[in-house]
């Protein structure tokens, strides 16, 4: 097929208004904050983050165009001040002269350093000019504290698979910008092994679609026939030699195997799904967890070894990076276990959510003050030898307790003064 000058079938496909967004009900559902900043025309500044293929930049052009507006479309990587600046410029001559709005969606924000980032500053604040940027890392940690702050920030998941599914299906009967007018025949198995091995990535499935029917030669009842090994074969990734509900539950078995202390069954379990074409970075990921959530407290090292395998298999890669991670395994299998950071932390969600109204104590205020209920001065702990019995809880949490340390391995031996009677 002839391919000169093609325009990739993701882009053709892209979204152009909200009844065809595919995705992120938590962020552009009805009564969402975004939906009705949108609706009543209030929306400020913002960021969207998330992985990729999931509709950041997609939805900022959506919402410039929803609200009628300007926008203007630059790269962090390849834009500096002077692109900027010059945006800025005819952002202020637009409202002056015609009162339009413009938008400055930025791809891979992140990239922006302090300079390129403080151009925009004042713009942003005084209204002449509204900033979406978009971008895969976390704001918090890659971008100044000083864009962040005036932008709110809206975090995207990775698509599900019967979302990837339905926009698939759009994009094969779609005859203007699809695949409409081509003869192709799309097996089940293999739509659903594109949406599943997209990773929750909207493009990514998009591109392995169309890669798979220019790929595909006329049959001899002049159609394109898609069928599972086709689609397989046309991913970026290794073909994954089981289904996706053997897939859950092998996830599922290697889990269970960390938690019950079974070397074994862990390993066996995480090298069948690695062979089976499974990112390894999902073991790595998976084993952070729950370092943290079944060996938590009784051996904290569990936590520092499979942080560390996982930054191992992310820049060595396989095989190298399995050695490490084999070896974080099986210190987290060995390890003595205990649930009570996990515990402490659905408590501590809980009150934080039905508990509203609590008022911190004045001596732990910005501003201490003292009053009549007994909130004295604060008392500075390592003025009496590093503790001192004071209230730290809101009066009507004062008694609660989150975290109880286990009999377990090192935590049995954590001495925790108000397990003394000393508060």
């Amino acid at each position: 097929m002839e391919t000169a000058g093609r325009i990739p079938l993701a882009e053709k496909m892209r979204p152009k208004s909200f009844d065809d967004f595919v995705g992120q009900e938590h962020i552009v559902g009805e009564n969402t904050l975004l939906y009705r900043a949108i609706k009543y025309g209030t929306l400020g500044s913002c960021i969207f983050y998330g992985p990729p293929g999931t509709g950041k930049t997609t939805l900022a052009n959506i919402i410039a165009n929803t609200l009628k507006a300007r926008y203007v479309k630059i790269n962090a990587v390849t834009s500096g001040v002077s692109d900027a600046k010059a945006i800025i410029e005819r952002a202020r001559q637009d409202k002056a002269m015609f009162n339009t709005d413009t938008f400055l969606i930025l791809d891979e924000c992140h990239r922006w350093n302090k300079a390129q980032s403080d151009c925009v500053l004042e713009a942003i604040e005084d209204g002449s000019i509204y900033f979406i940027g978009t971008t895969t890392e976390n704001p918090y940690t890659s971008m100044t504290r000083a864009i962040v702050s005036r932008c709110r920030v809206f975090e995207f998941k990775p698509i599900t698979s019967n979302d990837i599914k339905k926009a698939l299906i759009r994009a094969l009967q779609d005859k203007e910008n699809g695949l409409g007018n081509l003869p192709v025949k799309c097996d089940e198995e293999a739509l659903n092994y594109f949406a599943f091995a997209s990773g929750g990535d909207l493009r990514n499935a998009l591109n392995s679609l169309e890669l798979a029917v220019m790929t595909t030669p006329i049959d001899k009842n002049n159609g394109i026939h898609i069928d599972l090994i086709t689609a397989q074969q046309s991913t970026d990734r290794k073909a994954l030699s089981m289904d996706e509900n053997m897939y859950y539950d092998f996830l599922s078995a290697f889990c269970k195997s960390l938690r019950g202390c079974d070397v074994e069954g862990a390993l066996y379990y995480s090298q069948r799904l690695i062979k089976a074409g499974c990112d390894p970075m999902i073991i790595a990921r998976r084993l952070v967890a729950h370092s943290s959530e079944d060996v938590g407290m009784a051996d904290s090292n569990a936590l520092l070894l499979a942080t560390s395998a996982m930054y191992a298999v992310e820049k060595l890669g396989v095989p190298e990076g399995l050695i490490p991670l084999t070896h974080a395994i099986i210190y987290v299998c060995e390890a003595e276990k205990s649930n009570s950071v996990i515990k402490a932390l659905n408590m501590a969600q809980e009150d934080a959510e039905k508990n509203t109204d609590n008022k911190v104590p004045n001596h732990l205020k910005n501003h201490p003050s003292t009053n009549k209920d007994g909130h004295g001065k604060y008392k500075y702990p390592h003025d009496y030898g590093g503790y001192v019995k004071q209230q730290y809880m809101p009066d009507s949490l004062k008694d609660r307790v989150y975290y109880v340390p286990s009999k377990n391995g090192r935590e049995k031996n954590l001495i925790r003064k108000k397990f003394r009677g000393d508060i």
